[in-house]
């Protein structure tokens, strides 16, 4: 099931908007490439938290 800002895991309701859009993204593209929901979620999670830092931009 690909997600949207409107439609994504309960575990990303904290993150800052444009933090969820990236991992939206990433998670979106995993699927693509055939990765489970599971496994997508959690790679985009730690991706995406470290996409923000990188940035020095607010995670949560």
């Amino acid at each position: 099931m690909p997600w949207s800002e409107t439609s994504y895991p309960q575990s990303w309701k904290n993150f800052t908007a444009e933090v969820r859009r990236k991992m939206i993204e990433i998670a979106n593209s995993l699927l693509g490439e055939g990765y489970e929901e599971e496994r997508a979620i959690s790679i985009a999670t730690a991706q995406g938290k470290e996409w923000a830092e990188n940035r020095n931009k607010q995670v949560r």
